[in-house]
């Protein structure tokens, strides 16, 4: 009987624990729910902007941007001058200054909204009005780049307006979705400083386009192909916010016309959608490829000390890749960079062309240079050679000077020394001849005088080749010692 009880006992235990389990599981399941359900208003209240949205007032404040013409135009030109100098002087910082100043985004947030509110009407004068602020910023960037000194001088800050990428995509769109999410929030309207992301994407290549027109056409064609780009996203991310908050579409009494302007609206929207969407993709597809190939070049060929890289050429139509090497390349070499291009996944596609130079091997090379080294010592030796024989060939001539001297002069007068003397200390002297030359007056004594003939330089004044010449005379008497000095004149 008391073994019963115990039993019961046990099995009642039992029954309260496992209770007590269930129980905890519930509430920790409950505490988790309230914990998801916590985060998640948190996230809904942090993310959701639809209830904060003005829809009247943001329809109005667009419209009201979107004419461009009298104060409006004139802020434009003087902005788009301001950017052209910045572009010029390479300044990044006179660039963003004039972007503060910029009222690029009027026509463009005018187009978004146009299309996603199915007005026609808006869309046209936004176009227009777009139009016109292109003509206005191409006109005043060609001025400037066309008549300004040293405005020819291509700058980084250019070259970087020529050539599109994914970036400049993503700059363009989220530049654009910040300022409609700024445009459309309750009781604000968007300062100019919201304009900012738009002047971004939308003045540097307008001003670059301008450069082009003036200098280079193909640069003028890759700046307006960015800033189409740039304009694209930019309305497009207008249209996807404003779709998202739900604006009313513009209702039309003609149910008919409503129908067709509808129709002509969505065809406009995938007509800017669509290229704008391939253009996206491409240029992602573009990325991918540049990064894999950087990245082959920079782990495969660059750590390779046998390797002697020239140059490599990526085509990315062909889907091939020629490298250029100084030296010969093994076929081994070659099966193996072959087979590491098929770990990269965006050019595993494509063929690798190896171009060796077997005339630039090391060795040879080398062997090259050794020859140039002996050449050069050879050379030495044929120098050294021929400064002795020169050096002989003076020796030789002083001794014939003075053999010659010593024959022809009676007095002991060295003429080298003389002559030598001579033009040391008269650097206008070109000619010097001395003799003795005997001489009578009478025709019965016979005397000895002392006979030098000058040429002076021919550009040299009358009065300064007397005092030059008095001077050489008192000195050619205290060299001679001989108070009969005779100077005549060639």
């Amino acid at each position: 009987m008391e073994e019963n009880k115990f039993n019961f006992s046990e099995e009642e235990a039992a029954v309260k624990r496992e209770q007590n389990v269930e129980q905890s599981k519930q509430e920790v399941k409950k505490d988790a729910q309230g914990l998801f359900a916590s985060i998640s208003k948190f996230l809904s209240e942090l993310l959701d902007f639809r209830d904060d949205t003005d829809r009247v007032a943001t329809i109005e404040a667009i419209k009201n941007d979107i004419p461009f013409k009298g104060a409006t135009a004139w802020i434009l030109i003087c902005s788009i001058f301001v950017a052209s100098i910045g572009l010029n002087a390479d300044s990044t910082a006179v660039v963003i200054g004039a972007m503060l100043i910029s009222p690029l985004m009027g026509p463009i947030l005018g187009v978004g909204l146009s299309i996603a509110i199915n007005d026609i009407d808006t869309l046209k004068k936004s176009m227009i009005n777009l139009a016109t602020m292109i003509v206005l910023s191409l006109l005043a960037a060609f001025l400037f780049f066309k008549f300004f000194p040293t405005a020819d001088i291509m700058t980084n800050e250019l070259f970087g307006r020529t050539k599109p990428d994914v970036r400049d995509v993503l700059i363009a769109f989220f530049g654009g979705a910040a300022l409609i999410i700024a445009r459309t929030k309750k009781g604000t309207i968007a300062s100019v400083i919201f304009g900012v992301a738009i002047a971004t994407a939308l003045m540097p290549p307008l001003c670059t386009a301008g450069y082009g027109l003036a200098h280079n056409f193909d640069i003028f064609v890759g700046a307006m192909y960015l800033f189409t780009i740039n304009t694209i996203f930019i309305a497009l991310a207008t249209f996807l916010v404003l779709k998202i908050l739900r604006f009313p579409m513009l209702r039309y009494a003609n149910s008919k016309k409503r129908k067709r302007i509808a129709q002509l609206a969505s065809f406009i929207a995938i007509l800017v959608m669509a290229p704008a969407i391939w253009t996206f993709v491409k240029f992602i597809r573009q990325s991918g490829l540049e990064s894999d190939y950087n990245n082959f070049m920079k782990i495969e060929i660059e750590p390779n000390d046998e390797l002697w890289l020239q140059k490599g050429t990526p085509n990315w139509n062909d889907k091939s890749i020629t490298l250029y090497f100084n030296g010969e390349v093994s076929e081994a070499t070659v099966a193996d960079l072959s087979n590491e291009i098929k770990n990269y996944e965006k050019i595993k596609d494509f063929s690798l062309n190896i171009k060796g130079n077997k005339n630039r091997s090391f060795d040879k090379i080398s062997d090259a240079y050794d020859r140039a080294i002996r050449d050069l010592d050879n050379k030495d030796n044929i120098i050294i050679g021929l400064q002795r024989q020169i050096e002989e060939l003076r020796s030789n001539i002083t001794n014939l000077n003075q053999q010659i001297e010593s024959k022809t002069n009676n007095v002991g007068i060295s003429f080298s020394n003389l002559s030598r003397d001579a033009k040391v200390r008269f650097k206008d002297l070109e000619y010097f001849g001395y003799s003795k030359m005997l001489t009578s007056k009478d025709f019965i004594n016979i005397d000895t005088i002392s006979v030098v003939r000058l040429q002076w330089n021919k550009r040299l004044l009358d009065t300064i080749r007397d005092k030059n010449e008095s001077e050489l005379k008192a000195w050619l008497i205290k060299e001679l010692k001989d108070d009969n000095v005779f100077i005549l004149n060639k």
